[in-house]
């Protein structure tokens, strides 16, 4: 993690989480983070226990203009960006048959576009720069298979993930870029996920009958990653609790 000493990087969704893990793990390994997320009192907090080398910027991802104006506050204050991690994410329980299509729209715009939009902007600086730069997509397990029959929309917007993951690193190879691009799928990890996507008793249900992943351990994966030789190009992480059963 030596090279990354000093660099900057950007952690969206960074309030509580996997976001709130990486976020102090990258700022344990030297780097300096912009952690993004809505809810500003929470990041204020994370600053007041990380100190300076995190830097908050409240941004809502489903809006594009707040997007560019992250962007902006990221020239503006660090001059450059050297990894994102594409953490933000959203849920909603509901099949195609009886699903909320408000509900459709906003898992497409933070789970699809907002990512999308996010490595579009952070590429733009590194590839202007010539920096051999990282992008994280942080997905789910759910992008490679449907585990419900309520989920499939959800599940949907991983798989578009996926997808958007692969074709970032051919348009990078095609460039002959140093960029690496690299996706991290999980399975269950106790977040405040399910219980905002379906309400307390949906928590209890994920997270009750046997251990789950830790957000620590999705940052630990994030740290391997950015450890790995230039040369290297991992697809793929998938990584589930050991009792989950698919």
């Amino acid at each position: 993690m030596r090279r990354w000493t000093d660099r900057v990087a950007l952690i969206t969704g960074a309030s509580s989480g996997i976001g709130e893990a990486t976020s102090r793990r990258l700022v344990e390994e030297g780097m300096r983070v912009v952690g993004c997320a809505r809810r500003g009192d929470r990041l204020h907090h994370l600053r007041e226990r990380l100190g300076a080398r995190f830097h908050p910027v409240v941004c809502d991802l489903t809006q594009a203009g707040e997007i560019d104006a992250l962007f902006e506050e990221i020239d503006a204050t660090f001059g450059r960006i050297d990894v994102l991690i594409n953490n933000a994410g959203a849920g909603h329980d509901g099949g195609l048959l009886d699903g909320d299509p408000s509900h459709w729209r906003q898992l497409l715009e933070l789970n699809v576009l907002a990512p999308a939009l996010c490595a579009r902007a952070a590429l733009q600086r590194m590839l202007k720069g010539s920096q051999a730069g990282y992008i994280i997509n942080i997905g789910s397990l759910a992008g490679h298979r449907v585990p419900s029959p309520d989920s499939g929309f959800y599940s949907a917007t991983k798989h578009a993930l996926v997808g958007l993951t692969e074709g970032l690193r051919q348009e990078l190879r095609a460039r002959n870029a140093d960029t690496r691009v690299s996706l991290i799928s999980p399975g269950f990890v106790e977040t405040e996920f399910a219980e905002v996507a379906g309400g307390p008793h949906a928590a209890e249900r994920a997270y009750g009958e046997y251990p789950v992943l830790r957000p620590e351990d999705i940052s630990n994966s994030v740290v391997w990653l950015l450890s790995q030789p230039a040369h290297v190009q991992v697809q793929d992480i998938l990584l589930r609790p050991l009792r989950q059963p698919k």
